[in-house]
């Protein structure tokens, strides 16, 4: 029994984590317990579990991201993060909580059923976190022009000549408003402030992208794949990002 390999299932949540082990054979896993989701928590759970040669711990990728996974790597514990829309579900299988999702993670753990994923190492994370928050700022850019354009329909509120929106002589124009109330003066202004600030985001995001494109630890790739027709910076160093080239 020394040598049994047990397979480790976590539930994790951000402040606690379910587990459960299957031990090596065919004998039913059981629920171990629930711990706090510290590192002091975990490392007192490792030495209770016994030799780290013997145990495989697995987990769903999740919102608490990959520091749990470094954690047993550098304890020297092997360890996979599954992806969750792979997991086996059997017909009609609703109920979840997190005495059942650990055990079940045991269980098909211990049975090769699950799939893991890529885990990013912590600089494609780092580009990662980049590239998603630019897209988050362009989301709330978009929403700033939306809000804007719908107070100047409401307020019959036209430019004076054809043509796309946003452009400079569209800009050039918003500048020029005036309002007679105050109420009125007050609401333009904050819109346009708004989304002025998100620009600047923007902006400072993709000069940060732009530096990682030739400066950063990934610039070698992201500048191989903009030798591709149509391939620019901000799509190369999404796809690098996103993809995780190694």
């Amino acid at each position: 029994m020394k040598d049994t390999i047990k397979y480790v299932g976590l539930d994790v949540s951000k402040e606690k984590i379910a587990v459960a082990i299957a031990d090596e054979g065919r004998d039913e896993p059981r629920y171990w317990g629930m711990i706090t989701n510290t590192v002091e928590s975990i490392r007192k759970l490792v030495k209770k579990l016994g030799e780290k040669d013997n145990l495989r711990v697995c987990y769903e990728a999740g919102p608490t991201g990959y520091g749990l996974y470094r954690l047993f790597l550098s304890l020297g514990i092997e360890c996979e993060v599954i992806a969750p829309s792979l997991i086996p579900k059997k017909p009609g299988e609703r109920i979840k909580t997190d005495r059942r999702d650990s055990i079940k993670l045991a269980k098909l753990f211990r049975a090769g059923e699950l799939t893991s994923v890529y885990v990013p190492t912590e600089d494609d994370e780092a580009l990662r976190d980049l590239v998603r928050a630019r897209e988050d700022a362009k989301e709330d850019e978009l929403r700033a022009k939306h809000q804007l354009s719908k107070f100047l329909l409401r307020n019959d509120i036209h430019p004076p000549f054809n043509g796309k929106k946003w452009t400079r002589r569209y800009r050039e124009w918003l500048n020029t408003l005036k309002f007679e109330r105050s109420a009125s003066k007050i609401v333009y202004q904050e819109y346009l402030h708004h989304l002025q600030e998100i620009e600047q985001r923007v902006k400072r995001l993709e000069e940060e992208i732009k530096y990682q494109s030739t400066e950063g630890y990934h610039a070698p790739m992201i500048q191989a794949l903009q030798s591709l027709r149509g391939i620019a910076t901000i799509t190369a160093t999404s796809l690098v990002a996103e993809i995780g080239f190694i």
